[in-house]
């Protein structure tokens, strides 16, 4: 019986493969990390020997998932990877990623949680989890509320080019919701610089009378601000830069969302 050359392929027979996808996956993360290597640095990372790292390698080359360069030999991850992330952010629903995390806030807060997106100008509500303890029973979903009076509206705001932003708020205005809503631009300009550096808005009857909300961003894959999730309170009762960890943990669970639609946690 002839001697094996490769070590390990009679136990990646016996796994029925399973052990070859999972180093398969094991390059692609090592190429991910490092940019590019040769296959004797990827059969050092992995612990297995050369002639495996070049027969997984040989695969996900012809799968395109993997390219060699030419000139320098090494490895390196190829345009099929761009053609399978691309595929995923549209199949994302935000509404469906964060619904167990926006149940999960109105349960530990026992406050009115929303999700809000951009669009046409405006804030609008795509899903909401109610607290316990919540007094109103308004439904939010399907609201469009203004940008520069919500917390919401105000962290999507923040996000924004410059020049996006000058348009938008040229277009709309800066209309009085109550006589806390902030009608300067400049003021608004101000709040929306500390929004970006603090990475969170809270809103104090700006809005309502007697309503305070807090929201932070969600990010999508490629690190774009694509929604908002808040929570609101009456203001009698809700404190949130007073309330030990609430917004630390509204920050956590927008970035738990965040990941969920392919964001790279820093």
């Amino acid at each position: 019986m002839a001697a094996r050359n490769d070590p390990d392929q009679g136990v990646d027979a016996q796994g029925g493969g399973v052990q070859s996808v999972d180093r398969a996956l094991q390059i692609l993360d090592i190429l991910a990390r490092e940019g590019d290597a040769g296959v004797s640095e990827i059969a050092e990372e992995m612990g297995v020997h050369k002639s495996t790292a070049s027969r997984l390698l040989g695969s996900l080359v012809g799968r395109e998932l993997v390219r060699q360069n030419s000139e320098r030999g090494k490895y390196q991850l190829g345009f099929g990877i761009l053609r399978l992330a691309s595929s995923v952010p549209g199949r994302l629903s935000v509404v469906h990623e964060a619904r167990e995390v926006l149940e999960s806030l109105a349960a530990q807060y026992k406050e009115t949680v929303n999700l809000a997106v951009l669009r046409s100008d405006y804030d609008v509500n795509v899903d909401q989890a109610m607290g316990p303890s919540t007094l109103a029973t308004h439904d939010w979903v399907g609201s469009l509320t203004p940008l520069h009076a919500t917390s919401s509206g105000k962290v999507l705001l923040a996000a924004l080019a410059a020049d996006e932003r000058d348009t938008l708020l040229k277009r709309t205005g800066l209309p009085a919701r109550t006589p806390n809503t902030i009608r300067n631009r400049a003021e608004l300009e101000k709040q929306l610089l500390d929004i970006s550096r603090q990475g969170y808005a809270v809103v104090q009857e700006e809005f309502e009378i007697g309503l305070t909300a807090v929201a932070v961003p969600i990010f999508n894959h490629v690190g774009n601000v694509i929604a908002a999730v808040s929570i609101s309170g009456p203001t009698f009762r809700f404190s949130p830069e007073t309330d030990p960890g609430l917004i630390e943990g509204l920050r956590e669970a927008g970035l738990t969302i965040s990941v969920k639609m392919g964001y790279r946690r820093q």
